[in-house]
């Protein structure tokens, strides 16, 4: 197989694949080394930029063009809680992000999209020795959520304010969300 033929395989793994699919698990597979996947998916890339790179490995941007950011506010404890029910009711948490008064806008990928994610986020937190980014914020934070309608996002939105998630906005941060 030539680097063509191998470039085109790899775009119709990442195009078929229901989760991440690591550089490694595509080097074995090809036969070839990590670093040879990380330059085709390289050139890949160049001329197709719904593949996003992420922690477990590389995925093709959803076709979902529907997302809302929520203000939520809870402690560490409840993490896991507040993601399941999101992923629960078919939402994708994109980010989290903070609103710092010294540094500003502090954001971060997250891309949880189903309990096996939470699970693995939550484990590898407690195998850490940092605390959740709303930490900072005393608990106060924003996620960016995908879904794959209005409906679901809706429904997200009362599933996190009927179980006290869900924070009102400031004054301020109203007229930032109309700027955007």
């Amino acid at each position: 197989m030539n680097t063509t033929e191998r470039r085109r395989e790899i775009l119709k793994i990442l195009q078929n694949a229901d989760s991440p699919v690591a550089a490694r698990a595509l080097a074995s597979r090809f036969g070839v080394s990590r670093q040879v996947i990380v330059q085709d998916l390289a050139v890949i890339r160049a001329s197709t930029p719904e593949i996003l790179s992420t922690t477990k490995g590389y995925v093709m941007q959803q076709d979902c063009s529907c997302t809302r950011e929520f203000k939520v506010r809870h402690s560490q404890e409840k993490a896991a809680d507040e993601l399941n029910l999101i992923v629960d009711c078919g939402g994708r948490v994109k980010n989290i992000s903070i609103s710092h008064r010294v540094y500003g806008r502090v954001s971060a990928e997250m891309d949880i999209r189903s309990r096996q994610d939470v699970c693995e986020f939550v484990e590898t937190l407690k195998n850490s020795r940092s605390t959740v980014l709303s930490s900072a914020t005393s608990g106060y934070h924003y996620h960016l959520i995908e879904a794959e309608n209005e409906e679901r996002l809706n429904l997200i939105e009362k599933q996190l304010k009927d179980a006290g998630f869900l924070a009102p906005l400031q004054p301020w941060e109203k007229e930032q969300g109309e700027e955007k």
